[in-house]
This record gives structure tokens, sequence and C-alpha cells, in this order.
């Protein structure tokens, strides 16, 4: 029996370490795939950096000099100054500024009320919502060009701007999911002490949506700093171009500066990702905790 005990004892330990090889095995594998693609995928702007800070002669030079000698710094400067940039900038900070404000505020607003409210209709109104979402931008970019010129809204930031105070349907549809995960304790306490329901929504559950709102404010941020289609259509002076807009204009005016041109372009891209990094674990956590309860 000892000897039979031996056996199998031994035979499990060694199914137990070929496992353990096995996943370690796995696991190498995964980390030198994984690593192999974030390489591949930081190269570009890795290059960009790099002909940031190189003359002009030496961009395209093979096989390409990723260390520029001499590095040259006043490219950031000169790149700023050829073209309005620093305006280009507190435009796009304005509109950014401004949407995240729409957003924030009317998608909550709204996403409380089809989490808590009871009315007639609701749950087909939130399907209707929903169904906005499956509508592509250019269906609708004539109709409303249309309706903002009549308005005389062209040529100016109020296209971009006003619309997100209506909210946005896949906000209003985060909100709504992260709300009704939270329990109604909360509402019937808040009602106990004589709380309506805007101040049950402002005292009680905003505090408790505060990581979904910073994962909205996040995606507000990216896409409006990055939008080129809106801004191309309803801006028209360059005094109001965006950072997009003069990215545009520099390719098409100084395209043959591409040092200037990706200098322009890491200076575009630096608020970005300085969010990015900053914010990441709430746009990770924002979307996860969000969930799909129903």
């Amino acid at each position: 029996m000892i000897i039979v005990q031996d056996i199998t004892e031994s035979s499990i330990n060694k199914f137990l370490g070929r496992k353990s090889m096995r996943k370690l095995v796995g696991d190498i594998f995964c980390y030198i795939l994984l690593i192999s693609i974030g390489i591949a995928m930081l190269l570009p702007f890795l290059w960009m950096i790099s002909s940031s800070l190189k003359s002009r002669g030496d961009v395209f030079i093979f096989p390409p000099e990723w260390i520029p000698k001499p590095i040259r710094w006043h490219n950031y400067v000169e790149a700023m100054t050829t073209v309005p940039f620093g305006r280009f900038i507190k435009n796009s900070i304005q509109i950014t500024i401004l949407v995240i404000i729409g957003q924030v505020v009317s998608s909550s607003l709204v996403a409380f009320g089809f989490a808590r409210l009871r009315f007639i209709g609701k749950n087909i109104l939130f399907m209707i919502l929903l169904s906005t979402m499956m509508i592509p931008y250019h269906v609708t970019l004539i109709p409303l060009f249309i309706t903002f010129r009549k308005i005389g809204w062209i040529n100016t930031f109020k296209p971009l701007i006003i619309p997100a105070y209506f909210g946005s349907p896949f906000f209003i549809f985060l909100l709504r999911q992260y709300i009704m995960t939270i329990p109604l304790a909360f509402d019937d306490a808040a009602k106990i002490d004589g709380c309506g329901y805007f101040q049950l929504f402002y005292k009680i559950i905003v505090p408790l949506i505060k990581p979904v709102l910073i994962t909205i404010t996040i995606f507000s941020f990216l896409w409006t700093w990055n939008d080129f289609m809106g801004p191309l259509i309803y801006i028209n002076d360059m005094e109001k171009f965006t950072v997009t807009l003069g990215l545009n204009l520099f390719r098409y005016s100084y395209g043959t500066e591409w040092h200037l041109l990706m200098a322009a372009s890491t200076i575009a891209l630096l608020p970005c990702l300085v969010i990015f990094f900053i914010a990441q674990r709430y746009i990770i956590g924002g979307i996860v905790l969000s969930g799909l309860k129903q």
C-alpha cells in the first residue's frame, strides 16, 4: 500500500509539474506576443516624436535615426508660430469644456429619469433612444447642416456645442445601467427625509455615479478634441479653427515641412495622452461597473 501510495503521489507531482510547465510556457508566449504587438503599435508614435525633433532633410533618411542628432527643440516653437496654432488650441479647449459640461449634465439627468421615474411609455422611449445609436452620423449630416444654416449657426461654435446639451444615447445608456444597480433603499431613505426628485438626484445619485461621470468626461474630451468632421463642415473662418482643422491647414499649406507637421501633431496629441494615462483606470472601471443589470 505504501509503494502504491508513493507511486500515486509521484505521478500526481509529475502531472502537476508538467501542467505548471505548460502554463509557464503559455504565459511566456502570451507576454512575448503582447509586447511585440505593443511595440509595433508604438512605432508610428515614436517615429512622429523622432521626426518632430529632426531637421527637414533628416526625416526620410534610411535607415531612420530614432535619436536625432542634433535634437531641434525649436521645431515646436516654429510649428506654433507658423500658423496661429495657439489660437486653434484655445478654440478646441473652449468647445471641449462646454461640450463636457453639456454631456455630463444632460445625460445624467435623462438617465436618472429613465432609471428612477415611472411614467407611461418609458421603455418604449428608451428603446427609441437606443435605436438612434444605430443611425450613422453621415445620414443626419445634410439635414442638420440645412437646419443650422436656416437658424444662422454656420461659422459659429453653436453646432458643435449646443447638441451636447441634449444628451448622448450612449452616455445615457451607460448612466442608466449604472443607476439601476444602486439599491432603491437609498431613494426611500432620501424621500423619508423629505428629498424631492431633484434633491435625490444631486445629493444621493450624483455622488454614487462619479466613476461613470468621470468616464463620460474622458470620452467627451477625446471625441470632441479629435473631432474633424464637425468643425470642417460648420467652421469657415481660420480664426475659429480647431486643432484638427489647424493640422489640416498646416498639411496643405506647409506639406513639405514634415518636421514641423510632426511637431504640431505631437502638440495636438499630448493632451489626449495625458488624459488617457491619468484616467485609464476610470475608463475601464466606469464601463465595467455599469454592467447590464436590469
